[in-house]
């Protein structure tokens, strides 16, 4: 009977462990220093969640949006985005274009939204092109 139990509970840790890993490995956290580290691009967000904060990283560059609900014509919707970076030193070799591909990026999600840059990313937009 002791052998039974005993093996009972070996089933229900190994089950345990397995769990474990699945959700070690899907956890978007985890996806999303990995994304950082190799410089590619990973966004993090909770489409049902407006209360949530969208991350995502670019480059090496770790970006955080604050989502606004508004109104539109048919429906409330995320209506403003007001994007910061954790570190400025990381937009070290960011683009115009780089910001543009990142606007698209959150339209897809957003299509209603205005997406607002913070400083000092917002100081590269204003820019002039010369």
């Amino acid at each position: 009977m002791i052998v039974i139990l005993f093996r009972v509970l070996i089933l229900i840790a190994l089950g345990l462990l397995v769990y474990t890993v699945i959700q070690y490995i899907r956890n978007p956290q985890r996806r999303l220093r990995i994304a950082k580290e190799s410089n590619t691009f990973y966004f993090v967000d909770e489409l049902e969640d407006s209360k949530k904060n969208l991350q995502f990283t670019y480059k090496g560059c770790l970006f955080e949006g604050e989502k606004y609900l508004g109104t539109t014509e048919e429906a409330f919707e995320v209506v403003n985005v007001h994007v910061t970076v954790r570190d400025p030193l990381e937009l070290r070799g960011l683009t115009r274009e780089d910001l543009y591909f990142l606007e698209r990026e959150i339209l897809i999600r957003y299509p209603y939204a205005k997406i607002e840059w913070k400083h000092p990313i917002n100081q590269l937009l204003l820019t002039n092109m010369n």
